[in-house]
């Protein structure tokens, strides 16, 4: 299984196939996701796109702190070919592929599997809790009705806060790891990585907020609803972060797509119109679908470089000798 999953066949097949998932899930929507982009205007879509595709660059610095504080630095241009090409896993049904396509990926950099591993649970697990926390704090100064729906939230802050504590996040993901018959984690995230997979975090969700700030902004402007002046921003990382943090959980749906446009249209409908959410709720998943495969293709270019040049680095074998055979596959 080791070599099989390093065939450049089957990891191209895998490749094709996530891609052909995400853009499929974009395609299935065209109609109604069409007729949202026409109601925004481009200035307003070409920010959130800049804003989504800077905060998954924050979310990858995060990754790659955690990575390094468990020995394993990688360099700017490795850490994004295996964040982001790995990322597509999250396209296929299921919840495990993300994680096991960027392990492998990792394995190009001579990372162990279980670090690569423990820092891709870590850095899920902080994000997630970082997102609870945001909406915690800001659904309610903007929405009475989130906060009568989604108290929950408000109850678990303390409690997920708490949880970003290192000690505390290596016992609750050996106690899971363990429910499902797997070995616990490699070693545990130290304090100095965990505050900057932290600040690397909180600046993502800040620019998450910010792409959603750009999409509602426009229908406070025009009027359409009961949002306005410093409360926006508020709303938006609120909404964005309880709804993504509902697609992150629901994990039968690839990507969260279903039940983060569903979560978001509940927060966002009793302070604009129901059509108005459900416009800024296609144009999320229009505009953080075209980050993944952006900083995807970004992945996939560094990949055919890095290939070029240890290719043209190889010494030239004399005239007239024969190369020697390559060495047969690892045990």
């Amino acid at each position: 299984m080791s070599d099989l999953t390093r065939s450049p066949w089957l990891r191209a097949a895998l490749l094709i196939g996530a891609v052909g998932l995400a853009v499929y899930g974009l395609v299935s929507q065209w109609p109604q996701v069409h007729a949202a982009l026409g109601r925004l205007d481009g200035w307003d879509v070409a920010g959130a796109t800049v804003c989504a595709i800077a905060g998954l660059g924050c979310m990858m610095l995060a990754w790659r702190a955690l990575l390094a504080d468990l020995g394993s630095p990688l360099p700017l241009p490795a850490a994004i070919r295996v964040m982001f090409v790995g990322q597509l896993g999250k396209y296929v049904p299921g919840a495990v592929w993300a994680v096991a396509a960027q392990v492998e990926l990792a394995r190009d950099y001579a990372v162990p599997r279980r670090r690569s591993a423990t820092a891709s649970l870590v850095s899920m697990a902080v994000t997630l809790v970082v997102g609870l926390v945001a909406a915690g704090l800001t659904l309610p100064l903007v929405s009475g009705h989130a906060v009568r729906h989604y108290w929950w939230v408000l109850a678990i802050t303390p409690l997920a806060a708490a949880c970003l504590y290192p000690p505390v996040v290596k016992f609750g993901l050996d106690r899971v790891l363990r429910v499902l018959g797997r070995a616990p984690l490699e070693g545990s995230v130290g304090r100095g990585g965990m505050v900057r997979a932290l600040g690397w975090t909180t600046l993502g969700w800040l620019c998450y907020g910010a792409h959603a700030w750009f999409l509602i902004s426009v229908f406070a402007r025009k009027g359409g609803g009961e949002v306005g002046g410093g409360n926006t921003f508020a709303l938006s990382l609120g909404a964005y972060a309880l709804a993504w943090a509902v697609g992150f959980l629901i994990i039968f749906f690839p990507g969260g797509i279903g039940p983060r446009e569903v979560a978001l249209i509940a927060v966002l409908a009793p302070v604009m119109p129901s059509g108005s959410a459900l416009v800024v709720a296609l144009a999320s998943r229009v505009v953080m679908t075209v980050g993944d495969l952006a900083w995807a293709g970004a992945g996939l270019a560094i990949g055919r470089s890095s290939s070029g040049r240890r290719r043209a680095s190889r010494p030239a074998e004399p005239a007239g000798r024969q190369p020697s055979p390559a060495p047969g596959p690892r045990a």
